[in-house]
């Protein structure tokens, strides 16, 4: 079940956080710098494993470890075009692989079993993607995962949303 709601997704009670990255992604705006600053470690594996595997748009990453609030997964999914060269800036997101990348977060829902679901209203920030274009792919993919999936709308700092 898909669930729009107001607030700040850090503060969020769900089991796995999803956001959109880049391959070789910096963290350097928005969510991604957020999750950097509260989980040092998080960006520390994600670097580690961009620079170990050649990591391709439309995939996922998944990360579980302690938070300041206790344990935590962070699933990344790469909806954008990698900056592969050092110093490279990430690139566009694209329908294409948020299509891709959603498709394989299904899956892992189906085998990891989360409880539930928060997410940003994806790749429309930094990856400059249409909301209206986005969202059918998320109710597509998400819609009959079998949790509660919340889509954080509207952001509003520090403020808990009404999840449940």
């Amino acid at each position: 079940m898909l669930h729009e709601v107001s607030g700040d997704i850090l503060k969020s009670k769900a089991a796995v956080i999803a956001h959109g990255v880049a391959p070789n992604d910096p963290f350097h705006s928005g969510l991604a710098m957020q999750l950097r600053e509260r989980f040092p470690a998080m960006y520390r594996d994600f670097r580690h494993y961009c620079q170990s595997t050649h990591v391709k748009p439309g995939e996922i990453w998944a990360w579980a470890g302690a938070g300041p609030d206790g344990p935590v997964r962070i699933v990344s999914l790469l909806t954008q075009e990698g900056g592969y060269e050092h110093g490279a800036k990430p690139g566009a997101a694209t329908l294409a692989n948020v299509n891709h990348a959603l498709r394989n977060l299904e899956s892992w829902i189906q085998t990891e079993r989360p409880a539930s679901l928060a997410l940003p209203k994806l790749a429309t920030g930094v990856g400059a993607l249409d909301w209206n274009e986005v969202s059918p792919l998320i109710s597509q993919h998400l819609s009959h995962a079998g949790l509660p999936v919340y889509i954080y709308s509207t952001y509003h700092k520090g403020v808990e949303a009404k999840e449940g």
